[in-house]
């Protein structure tokens, strides 16, 4: 039944939550800004703003669309997926995609432009990371600002995707 139902369901219920997904990668998008504009002022980076920003604003935005629509678009049309798995594997992806992924790519990024123009002294051998961390270990707390947020639109987005999914395969199911 299900099959049949997905046959019926046509091309229209496929992009009922298109906006909240995109929405979802622009919320990504300005959390890469965001943590990139923290690194590079804890990093005082003042080179090369263009070449880091494109980076850390397209690459969560694709990530997110991407990682959303294989994990929880496709998971819904094929019938494999309950409500709370829904909702958590979205919650997941504006965690991961939406502010771990930017936040360490603006990191690394910009931890290669402050060693590369000499910005910050560089730290003992080995100890590279953990010199980084401990220089921007205050910013560093204005990124759960995007992480309360991307998790609560994450709940939000899962529950609306799911309940259009529901209401569609509904009427699909009354038409029969």
């Amino acid at each position: 039944m299900q099959v049949c139902c997905r046959s019926r369901l046509g091309k229209r219920p496929r992009t009922l939550n298109v906006y909240g997904t995109v929405f979802f990668g622009t919320a990504a998008s300005f959390s890469g800004m965001l943590a990139n504009f923290i690194f590079r002022h804890c990093f005082k980076v003042k080179h090369d703003a263009l070449k880091t920003y494109a980076s850390v604003t397209a690459l969560p935005f694709l990530s997110t669309i991407v990682a959303y629509k294989f994990l929880v678009t496709d998971a819904l049309y094929l019938g494999n997926i309950s409500r709370e798995n829904c909702v958590l594997r979205s919650s997941l992806i504006g965690i991961v995609c939406g502010v771990l992924y930017p936040t360490g790519l603006a990191f690394s990024k910009t931890g290669r432009l402050a060693v590369k123009y000499h910005t910050v002294p560089l730290p003992p051998k080995g100890r590279v990371l953990l010199y980084w961390f401990l220089l921007c270990q205050t910013e560093i707390k204005a990124m759960m600002i995007p992480l309360v947020f991307q998790t609560a639109f994450g709940i939000f987005n899962g529950l609306r995707h799911y309940e259009i999914f529901e209401s569609t395969l509904e009427k699909t199911v009354h038409d029969d």
